[in-house]
């Protein structure tokens, strides 16, 4: 090989090497600009991310301010004063993002946050509304009240701790009560699929895994509404306020003095003595107050008609194997002249067969005295301030949440009332009529179709006020449109308001 022929052998050889050099710089370069470009996306889903929680978060904030505000400044003679103002903050926008607030009705879609007062508390509702919900049946309705009893004795189909120790499912019943709904899929019987239905993570709206038919986990017939099983009807959250419509705590009638209650309640001197009195009384409840005179309850007459006015509206059947269901007041109804007779008549007047007051006796017709002398009888305007403002109920022993019959589904209402259909229709026919609602659960004495019997069972679990509400918030990034959901379970009863549960997806 002549030194020619070297020379250009020895200049391939470098060309190759050149460009071996730029191939692999070029993969380097190429392999830089990938992962920088990976980490930018990163980046930019980071900062999305951060921006949609934020949104999210800000529609919470709101939605608590709101409550807080209704708190501490309600409207006592508009109900559904707060909804409107949650309806306003339910959509909401910021410079880097976006949120909305949404619950389902009736498997709609609907704007602001569930109300759980227009739920059934599973950890009092009874066997026989239990019975009314869809695809329940006697044995998983005992196991649930046998799940939340103190004992150890099995209902007539229930389960209690042997059922669970003998099939080593690791658990045993909680005998107290259910801290959640979902906790329902613990109980014997009581399977995801009746408890969930669609809604798979029970944040209360259609996800679009939840509307995709067959393609994904839950299974769902994609009709675009949600069913929530028995989770939309239930609730373990509701609870009971010691602070009453003025904002101010309650008064109770046990210690309150009789100046307090005349200046706050509205009534007479002779009134407020007679409710401080009737207070003291070991046997007093506010659904006494509906149906019976209060001259009567100071004098301690109401004990015994105590104790069947506060028949079990939710209870079917008794120990004599009475009442067929529903609410306990069919039967002494009929037992006066008619059915308006025993809730219109006067102060003195006692209902046919039964010896007790009429329905009306604690307000009277125009605040007139009965025939006996007595003292001026409650008017609607002071029953309805003592519902609002007092209470027999103390910090030891926190109220019960109930059922709010402005809110309520007529299912929940149907549910609550099993055998008096009438009464639940006149509910929705009392709240429909009123652009401002029902104000307080004497309200329902405006209509002639609910029996004062009736109205006393139904007090003992339904009121006129909602302190617990669940927010599921999405949020939205401005800049990549990705969402994060948040849901939190807020209760109002207490001032600073406070946050049962939060969780992010």
């Amino acid at each position: 090989m002549n030194k020619r022929t070297r020379t250009i052998a020895r200049r391939g050889s470098v060309i190759v090497i050149v460009i071996w050099a730029v191939a692999i710089a070029a993969v380097i370069v190429g392999a830089a600009q990938v992962l920088a470009f990976r980490q930018a996306s990163m980046g930019r889903e980071s900062i999305a991310k951060v921006e949609a929680r934020w949104a999210a978060r800000a529609g919470i904030e709101e939605t608590l301010a709101v409550l807080e505000y209704h708190t501490e400044k309600p409207d006592p003679s508009n109900a559904r004063q707060m909804y409107k103002d949650l309806e306003t903050v339910a959509d909401g926008q910021l410079a880097s993002g976006d949120w909305q607030i949404r619950h389902a009705e009736d498997g709609v879609e609907v704007k602001g946050p569930q109300d759980e007062h227009a739920k059934l508390n599973v950890n009092t509702v009874t066997r026989n509304t239990l019975l009314e919900l869809d695809g329940m049946t006697m044995d998983v309705a005992d196991a649930i009240i046998d799940w939340r009893d103190a004992d150890d004795t099995p209902g007539m189909m229930g389960a209690e701790y042997e059922f669970y120790v003998n099939r080593r499912l690791g658990y045993e019943p909680r005998n107290g009560n259910f801290r959640s709904v979902a906790e329902l899929e613990l109980v014997a019987g009581a399977f995801p699929k009746s408890v969930r239905g669609e809604d798979q993570n029970l944040n209360g709206r259609l996800d679009p895994n939840e509307n995709d038919g067959s393609a994904s986990e839950p299974p769902d017939d994609a009709d675009g509404f949600l069913d929530a099983g028995w989770s939309s009807a239930l609730t373990a959250r509701t609870t009971g306020s010691l602070i009453g419509s003025s904002g101010e705590p309650r008064l109770n009638l046990r210690d309150a003095t009789v100046e307090d209650l005349q200046a706050r309640l509205g009534v007479t001197a002779e009134q407020a003595g007679a409710l401080s009195a009737f207070g003291k009384s070991q046997s007093a409840r506010m659904e006494m107050l509906l149906t019976q005179d209060l001259s009567t309850l100071a004098a301690g007459g109401g004990q015994q008609s105590s104790s069947q006015g506060r028949g079990n509206p939710m209870q079917r059947g008794g120990s004599g194997g009475g009442n067929n269901g529903g609410l306990s007041t069919g039967n002494a109804a009929k037992g006066t002249d008619n059915g308006k007779q025993a809730f219109d008549g006067g102060g003195g007047q006692s209902q046919s067969g039964t010896g007790r007051q009429s329905g009306r006796s604690s307000s009277g017709v125009g605040g007139q005295q009965g025939g006996n002398g007595r003292m001026q009888s409650l008017d609607q305007g002071q029953l309805r301030k003592i519902f609002q403002e007092a209470t027999l109920d103390t910090a030891d022993t926190p109220p019960v949440g109930k059922v709010n019959l402005n809110t309520a589904p007529p299912s929940v209402l149907r549910a609550l009332l099993p055998d008096d259909p009438i009464s639940a229709e006149a509910i929705i026919s009392l709240r429909s009529a009123s652009s401002s609602g029902l104000l307080a659960i004497s309200d329902l004495r405006d209509s002639n179709r609910i029996t004062p019997q009736a109205l006393a069972a139904l007090a003992a679990y339904a009121d006129t006020q909602s302190y617990v509400f669940t927010v599921t918030s999405r949020g939205r990034s401005a800049t990549t449109g990705l969402e994060v959901e948040i849901t939190a379970v807020i209760d109002r009863s207490t001032l600073p308001a406070r946050i049962l549960e939060y969780r992010e997806q």
